[in-house]
């Protein structure tokens, strides 16, 4: 080590940690630091970004696929403040992201330099850790100490490294640290285990619900439910794992969800949290038990009533209750959801079937499930598209799926389509898009393009933001500023140099769908859509009344009269 340059030894021990590409855009204050990685560009690939705020959304996405660090590089000021978006997105989602974030020469520190801005304040909510290298000698153990707690942590640490510290050698000596973290092993209470068989052998209506915390865990948890009869909700970042198609599964809860996982959850009178901690508490019921699971225990009760609360790895945790619980006879509550969501997939496979133009969005996502391979990943932007794509598309445990959950940051479906790319090359990936998210961080279908990286990108083009329309009209107001220019993103595609379809008539949308399917190259399908309603899988009272409102007021004060799906709306009260 004594006697390399500093950059060297940082590339060195991020290939040592297991990192193989860093996102990013070259500028003033990371010279010194992209001639490291020019010369070691064989052991260390440099995906140049288009904005670094896609580049720090490719970083945690790629880190929520494999569980391994994502890391991105940028300058200070301008590029650094743009990241903090994808940053917040790994903060929120519990993904281990590296921040190597430039500054001005250390002799420029604190004299107003140009680009200069406090990095460490700026950083101080979004990080779990946060130093800035002040020395050459002192930035291999900043480095092994910044990825230690970004796995520990899960979340984003963040390094600011001085541009003349690169390429200063490191001359006295100096301890190294090892470029080891062993993720710690919960052992479940065997105390709490007792507790929680108690209130699982009492209940005559148990219910799942699922987070993302079971994704080691498929095989023990459709086997827990099975064997105490059990419906499984998952959440949103956990679809998939159970079949959407298995029939104890109901889908997800809430605004997105479906209208039996909402009966099922009022109706039962034992809810066994594991691997989440969904922040809807209001669509939770009130006084029945509850047992939490979570490897992490300031969860354990944090949002919920918990009865019992098992502070353990989900998969460890599923296995020894698996081991002692015997399979429940009485299965009139399950069998009861079971019916409920076969009638639900009827009333979905109506909307899905249709053969209607203008398109609907359900159309859509029933072409790309039959494009879907077994093992693709599914990265679907915020907005309507994501009610659709929850709704619609038919998970299997074999593939991935991939959103922005608890920051709902609209632009993250095509980072987390290159993010997938990198990750899993062999692997088809296809990206859900509405126009308001995709054209937020469109500029990076050239990154697809540089590089090569095959995959789908679908946009739900309606010329609106469709979601905040809803969430307008759903409050009794008119819809105000949701509307967007039309654009022509199949032209878009073409003059970046990949592939383009314009699709307005719904005899060409499964033909280009296959055809995009089939190319070995980025592709965009810009599919032009009715303005359809996400109604949610239950409606309230409230809600109803507020959009009957908004209709009456849009009648009054424009002389224009929307009927609402009346029939669709009636089937969800």
């Amino acid at each position: 080590m004594f006697e390399d340059r500093a950059g060297k030894v940082l590339v060195d021990l991020l290939s040592e940690w297991g990192v193989d590409h860093i996102y990013g855009m070259p500028g003033d204050s990371i010279n010194q630091l992209m001639e490291e990685l020019r010369k070691e560009k064989d052991k260390m690939k440099f995906i140049q970004v288009r904005h670094e705020e896609a580049g720090a959304l490719a970083a945690a996405s790629y880190a929520k696929l494999t569980g391994k660090l994502g890391v991105c590089l940028s300058i200070a000021g301008p590029g650094a403040i743009h990241l903090l978006n994808g940053l917040y997105d790994a903060k929120k989602d519990s993904a281990p992201v590296l921040v190597l974030a430039g500054q001005v020469p250390t002799d420029q520190i604190g004299t107003d330099a140009f680009q200069e801005i406090n990095m460490q304040r700026m950083f101080e909510d979004v990080a779990v850790f946060n130093e800035q290298v002040v020395s050459e000698e002192q930035l291999p153990a900043l480095v092994n100490q910044a990825v230690r707690t970004a796995y520990a942590e899960k979340g984003p640490a963040v390094l600011t490294i001085p541009d003349d510290i690169p390429a200063a050698k490191i001359k006295k000596h100096v301890q190294k640290n090892a470029a080891i973290y062993e993720e710690p092993e919960q052992v479940p209470s065997s105390t709490e285990m007792e507790k929680a068989l108690e209130l699982i052998g009492n209940a005559k209506k148990p219910i799942i619900l699922a987070g993302t915390g079971t994704k080691g865990a498929k095989q023990e948890l459709e086997q827990f439910s099975d064997k105490i009869a059990a419906p499984v909700i998952v959440s949103l970042p956990a679809k998939g794992v159970i079949d959407d198609d298995h029939p104890n599964c109901l889908g997800n809860l809430g605004m997105i969800g479906t209208k039996p996982a909402y009966e099922a959850m009022e109706d039962s009178d034992l809810v066994i949290l594991i691997g989440t901690s969904f922040p809807y508490v209001e669509f939770l019921p009130e006084g029945v038990s509850y047992i939490q699971i979570d490897n992490d225990p300031l969860k354990i009760g944090k949002r919920y009533p918990v009865n019992v609360g098992i502070a353990g790895d989900s998969q460890k945790s599923l296995t020894r209750l698996n081991e002692r619980i015997t399979r429940t006879e009485n299965r009139d509550f399950l069998e009861n959801s079971q019916e409920k969501m076969a009638k639900w997939w009827k009333e979905m496979e109506e909307d899905e079937q249709q053969t209607s133009t203008p398109i609907k969005p359900q159309q859509i996502i029933a072409e790309v499930q039959k494009i879907a391979e077994d093992d693709a990943v599914l990265s679907v932007d915020v907005g309507n598209v994501t009610v659709w794509a929850a709704r619609h598309f038919r998970m299997k445990t074999t593939q991935k799926f991939l959103t922005s959950s608890w920051l709902a940051t609209m632009g993250c479906g095509l980072p987390g389509a290159i993010a997938s790319k990198m990750a899993y090359s062999d692997r088809q990936a296809i990206a859900l898009c509405g126009d308001g998210g995709f054209s937020m961080n469109m500029q990076d279908f050239l990154t697809a393009v540089k590089y090569n990286l095959p995959m789908v990108v679908v946009v739900f083009n309606n010329e609106r933001i469709g979601m905040i329309k809803y969430e307008q009209e759903a409050k009794g107001n008119l819809d105000y500023k949701t509307n967007l220019e039309s654009f022509n993103f199949a032209q878009f595609a073409e003059n970046c140099g990949g592939k383009g379809y314009r699709v307005e008539n719904f005899e060409d949308l499964g033909p280009s769908i296959r055809a995009a399917a089939s190319f070995n190259k980025p592709v965009i399908v810009d599919v032009c859509i009715e303005d359809e309603p996400p109604i949610p899988g239950k409606l309230s009272y409230e809600q109803v009344t507020s959009y009957s409102k908004q209709t009456i007021k849009k009648l009054f004060e424009k002389g224009k009269l929307e009927v609402p799906p009346i029939r669709k709306g009636l089937k969800r009260m």
